[in-house]
């Protein structure tokens, strides 16, 4: 009979201490929970076994050598899960030493072997067992159970581990899934390695010996699959785990008996062959039984891979648990790569195949590691042919794969099937792959990046003989990669590209000397120069090289910028610097003469001066090839009117006139003498412009130059102080005039508000601290009178010009607003300007008019102009340009706040154009000012209701059906969703929504009684979306200052005030003594001399001292200030403060002062809430402001 434990008895006292990380957990079984023997009779025998268990662990070597520290006592290791799970010991003596206790007494280490895997599983309860005896079958599958006792409340499970019948017994919370191979800190990582690493020296160990006794590894193979078929996941884990490295560690004894086999029967070949006149030969006869030996524990071996395959793997691979078939899948790689002739075939290849397809990244992760493994020998790929045919739709559309890691080992894979299966990917599948480079996951992008070198750079050039001369190889690398650029078409997009090859074709990608080279190579001298095209796309791959060699990081939006580069990193980083400027200084010059008049290539050569080392002109005594490049750049501004080329030149300027390098004068002077022919030329063409007769000349060749000279004006006054030449005067006059008269052309008044705008901000800039009060007046009224002009030009005809004026207003009204004058106070109080209402109303109309468009509007526009899909994006990144200007004077409090409701009122609607900018401008005016940014939305949501209740026939009252009302409800929910899981940290802007909620509902109810319905009681629907972001707590306030404002519940009855009765639940959801009241007509709970009602008596004063009570409760709620909020709820939390300090600020907005003692003490102190989290939860977290400080 199988030993029943008694629960009371031989159940430990107490669970697994918890201790930290580092300390070892309790032994079973020094709880009284070792293995025992049910088979015995007698209790003498019984006794007799457990005396010999317990000699054998107390005089093994492991158990008196292993020790570790637990509460500053020694804890000595004394069963095999503890030496295991130390790791102290080197675990070739700890087998050692388990295999000399079996060969004394094979049934008492069995059974620790088997209380081992026990409690490895994290299994706190007791392992009995009996011999198997019977020899029917069926007998045996009956005791095969697992149960749960309701009398004891233990969990028993029921299984053979021949030749054993064991029964585990353990309590109901080991479903708890806490055990050792999922539990986290440093002692617990270490223990799966031990784990495995037993298991495989555990095999290895015994391989020459007891492996083969017919006794051991079929008590463990039955273990391990009676185990697996368990119900309980740490049971199933474990013994999976256990199972696959058991088969993993079989694998490689069977690699090593068919080694050894196969030498045996060449020596048996070799000897027979030599003794072939002999008859017999002892000799002959030992390899003959040495080779029958072999086959013999070769048969064995199968038998058990057999076993432990169709047991374990065939029942597992498909578990619920993503852990174990992970394993699974890991191991079968394992076994398929050692061992190919037994498992290479399509019988376990289907399996890997099916899993691909799996849900969780980490088992398709371990499916595409394993076939790495294989795809990469050459020798395997010709036996993989019908699963590459099977699968390889799969693998490619992998790269595709939402997890980042897999998609990166799906190229990878691809990348070692492109290059040992010949042809099996099309032409078609390779072009797909290709521009992957491209991806925003540097990862994945630079896995494509050596799939596009390896597939088509470096291979490529096979088909194409390379010509002759220094850079024949290079060259013909760089026209194809020209080549893929091109048809990609994704022409904005080169520094990802480059980014992507940068690790694999960075010594191709370095190579300067060759790209420009083929750049300034003559059409004569060779037939096949570069077109156009090539020639831009070649230019751009330049700049592109140049900027990731001399920055070291990523480009923007591909991964973050390295923060620390290491040694060897920033030598080669200093060379690649010195290589860029030691070869373009004088290169630079020469491309900038043969492509001066093509804007587009003049403007990405004049970006790569940035990247010099600027000390090697003077080193080097290069100053020539500088005086070359500073003639060929004021040569380009002379010809070009394009702002890109006329920015890039007047960074150029920027950079190479710094005063602390040593050729700041020689710079500086050049650039003098450019901008006195600039500023020469503006004045002959202002002589011819303006006419006597106060008109302006009206021929279009002078307004283009004029337009021109401007624009260059313009560029080089945003990086250049141009003040002594007094700019602002000669532009003031053409806004002045346009103003006055509105008739100059759109060309002219761009520039010259450009310029005006300029001149107007080095005059601030140069504001010093001692700068005379006298002239800061003039500077003043400049100041006032652009920002007149900038408010009038926003009702200019010209959209153009409306758009420019907007933005140089929003930047200048930011600018004016913070002035820091180099601590000149008097300074700041002079120039500072803020906008008044009337600014404001204009700004916020100009938005509505030219951003918030209806869409039949703009569809409309959009057809009649004809417009195409590029044009529309231009018009969208022109509209998020505006809004983002306009949120910034939100953000920084140069608009009120109050003026952000009517841009909340877009959120939902425009979500995919702007969604992004208005939740960033609800997470920093919320981090600004908790308090008013919850009043801003609560007005926004204000202000659309009035609007809908408008709308709607006052005689039937607002539509609950409507559209209109269910588009203001989900913006409810979606600003509700903005404030994330942490109800603490919103705590004070939730009740502020509520208070400011429910004041507005009852507004305008007639009498006291309440009797009347609120015209906006409907509201009350809106804001019970925020009510599953109060705590506890917090909704009985809320609760308790509604009630305020009924004096008698039983005549709120009807489908008229059931907007009241959802929200009341809403705040009473989880509240089983308040929620019971609730019926079917929505009654109220009689508050007469209730702690409610006391409470709502005296939440209706907000000043009156505690022991008063005979104010009035009609008194309206007078706004107090918002002190900071705490938690009442908060034992569990450690920010929170104590019970005593929320008492004294809880809510001041809510509960007045003079009674927060009471109903503290009345109310929360008798709630215990440090083992509830929160009330509600909701599927979808749209979260803003997530790391603003509480």
């Amino acid at each position: 009979m199988i030993a029943e434990p008694n629960a009371a008895s031989t159940l430990p006292s107490q669970k697994e201490n918890a201790v930290h990380d580092e300390t070892v957990p309790e032994s079973p079984a020094q709880n009284g929970t070792c293995v025992r023997n049910g088979n015995l009779k007698t209790p003498r025998e019984k006794r007799k076994v457990r005396e010999q268990c317990e000699n054998i662990r107390r005089n093994s070597p492991a158990s008196r050598r292993v020790s570790q520290l637990q509460n500053g006592e020694v804890v000595e290791a004394v069963t095999l899960f503890e030496v295991v799970s130390m790791g102290k010991q080197a675990m070739q003596s700890v087998v050692v030493d388990w295999v000399e206790a079996y060969k004394q007494d094979r049934n008492v280490a069995l059974l620790d072997l088997i209380n081992f895997f026990i409690q490895c599983s994290g299994c706190q309860g007791m392992v009995t067992a009996e011999m198997f005896q019977s020899l029917y079958k069926k007998d045996v599958m009956q005791k095969m159970t697992e149960t749960f006792d309701k009398e004891t409340g233990l969990q028993y499970k029921k299984f053979m581990a021949y030749p054993w019948i064991l029964t585990v017994t353990w309590p109901v919370d080991m479903d708890n899934e806490d055990y050792p191979l999922i539990r986290t800190g440093p002692y617990w990582k270490k223990f799966k390695a031990n784990f495995c690493e037993f298991i495989a020296v555990l095999v290895q160990q015994c391989q020459c010996s007891i492996l083969y006794d017919n006794y051991l590894m079929d008590a463990i193979i039955s273990l391990l699959t009676g185990l697996a078929d368990s119900m309980v996941r740490a049971f199933r884990h474990t013994s999976t785990l256990a199972a696959m490295k058991l088969l993993t560690a079989v694998v490689s004894v069977h690699l090593n008996l068919d080694v050894n086999k196969h030498n045996a029967q060449r020596l048996y070949e070799v000897e027979k062959k030599r003794l072939s006149g002999k008859r017999t030969s002892y000799r002959l006869d030992q390899l003959e039984r040495k080779r029958k030996e072999y086959e013999h524990k070769l048969l064995e071996i199968q038998n058990m891979m057999n076993a432990i395959f169709k047991g374990t793997f065939l029942t597992r691979y498909r578990d619920v648990i993503p852990e174990i078939r992970a394993t699974c899948m890991e191991e079968i790689g394992s076994w398929i790569k050692t061992y190919p002739d037994a498992f290479l075939n399509d019988s376990y290849l289907k399996y890997v195949g099916w899993m691909l397809y799996d849900k969780q990244a980490e088992v398709r992760l371990k499916c595409l590691l394993g076939l790495q493994g294989i795809y990469s020998r050459k020798e395997l790929v010709s036996r993989m042919d019908l699963f590459t045919n099977r699968f390889k739709d799969r693998i490619v559309s992998m790269p595709l794969d939402k997890d980042h890691e897999v998609a990166v080992q799906a190229m990878k894979l691809l990348m070692l099937m492109s290059q040992n299966c010949g042809d099996v990917l099309s032409a078609e599948d390779c072009e797909m792959l290709y521009q992957f480079v491209y991806a925003t996951h540097r990862p994945l992008a630079v896995a494509a990046g050596e799939f596009l070198y390896k597939r088509l750079l470096s291979h490529g050039g096979d088909k194409v003989q390379p010509k002759g001369g220094k850079f024949g190889a290079s060259t013909d690398q760089l026209k194809r990669l020209i080549h893929f650029f091109l048809e990609s078409e994704l022409h904005k997009h080169v520094a990802y590209l480059v980014d992507s090859l940068w690790d694999w074709a960075g010594k191709f990608l370095k190579d300067w000397e060759c790209m420009t080279t083929l750049l300034l190579k003559n059409d004569e001298e060779d037939g096949e120069a570069l077109s156009d095209a090539q020639e831009s796309a070649l230019i751009e791959i330049i700049l592109a090289t140049v900027r990731e060699a001399a920055e070291g990081h990523p480009p923007v939006g591909r991964g973050a910028a390295k923060k620390f580069l290491s040694v060897k990193e920033k030598k080669i980083q200093l060379e690649d610097c010195t290589k860029i400027t030691e070869h373009f200084i004088m290169v630079l010059p020469q491309l900038l003469a043969k492509y001066s008049t093509d804007a587009q290539k003049v403007a990405n050569l004049l970006q790569i001066p940035q990247y010099y080392d600027l000390d090697v002109y003077s080193t080097g005594h290069l100053e020539k090839h500088l005086d070359a490049l500073l003639r060929e750049i004021k040569d380009i501004v002379a010809k070009h009117s394009d702002m890109s080329v006329l920015e890039a030149s007047s960074r150029t300027y920027y950079i190479l006139c710094r005063e602390e390098i040593a050729i700041y004068s020689q710079v500086d002077c050049a650039r003098t003498q450019m901008i006195d022919e600039l500023m020469k030329q503006l004045n002959q063409l202002l002589d011819c412009f303006w006419q006597k007769e106060g008109g302006f000349c009206t021929d279009a060749g002078e307004i283009s130059r004029m337009h021109s000279t401007l624009r260059r004006v313009a560029a080089f006054h945003n990086a250049h102080d141009l003040t002594k030449w007094n700019l602002y005067d000669k532009t003031l006059k053409f806004l002045v005039f346009e103003t006055e008269h509105g008739s100059l052309p759109v060309l002219i008044i761009l520039p010259a508000l450009q310029c005006t705008y300029f001149s107007l901000l080095w005059q601030i800039a140069a504001v010093s601290e001692n700068s005379p009060k006298e002239t800061l007046f003039p500077l003043r009224r400049q100041l006032r009178h652009f920002s007149q002009i900038c408010t009038c030009f926003l009702h200019h005809k010209e959209k153009d010009v409306r758009e420019k004026a907007f933005m140089i207003l929003c930047d200048w009204l930011l600018i004016l607003s913070h002035l820091d004058s180099n601590n000149n106070e008097e300074a700041v109080g002079l120039l500072g300007y803020l906008p008044n209402t009337e600014l404001q109303e204009k700004l916020f109309s100009f938005i509505q008019e030219h951003v918030f468009m209806d869409g039949e509007e703009e569809k409309k526009d959009l057809t009649e102009e004809g417009k195409d899909e590029a044009c529309k994006l231009d018009d969208l990144h022109k509209k998020r340009s505006l809004l983002a200007a306009y949120c910034k004077l939100i953000v920084y409090n140069v608009v009120e706040m109050t003026a952000a409701a009517e841009i909340y009122k877009y959120y939902v609607k425009t979500y995919s154009d702007f969604g992004d900018i208005i939740k960033e401008t609800l997470s920093k005016t919320r981090y600004n000012d908790k308090i008013q940014s919850a009043k801003t939305l609560i007005l926004c949501l204000q202000q659309l209701f009035q609007t809908h209740a408008e709308s709607q026939d006052s005689s039937n009252g607002v539509d609950f059906s409507s559209p209109s009302f269910a588009n203001i409800k989900e913006l409810a929910r979606r600003f509700s969703l903005t404030f994330g899981w942490d109800q603490v940290k919103s705590r004070e802007s939730i009740a502020m929504i509520h208070k400011e909620g429910i004041e507005f509902a009852f507004q305008g109810a007639t009498g006291v009684d309440g009797k009347c319905l609120p015209p906006n009681l409907s509201f009350l629907l809106i804001i019970s979306e925020f009510s599953n972001k109060l705590l506890k707590p917090d909704k009985r306030l809320v609760y308790s200052y509604l009630q305020r404002y009924i004096t008698e519940p039983l005549a709120c009855r009807g489908d008229k005030w059931q907007p009241l009765v959802w929200y009341r639940n809403s705040l009473l959801s989880n509240e089983d003594e308040e929620s019971s009241v609730l019926g079917s007509l929505g009654e109220w709970p009689p508050v007469g001399s209730s702690k409610t009602s006391s409470f709502k008596r005296k939440l209706s004063n907000g000043s009156v001292p505690e022991t008063s009570q005979t104010e009035a409760g009609s008194k309206a709620p007078e706004q107090q200030c918002v002190s900071q909020l705490s938690s009442a709820a908060g034992k569990s939390r450690k920010r929170l403060k104590s019970q005593e300090m929320h008492l004294q600020e809880h809510l001041p907005f809510l509960c007045p002062g003079g009674m927060r003692r009471r109903y503290c003490k009345d109310e929360v102190k008798t709630e215990d809430v440090s083992a509830e989290g929160p009330e509600d939860t909701i599927e979808d977290v749209d979260v803003v402001g997530t790391d603003q400080d509480s």
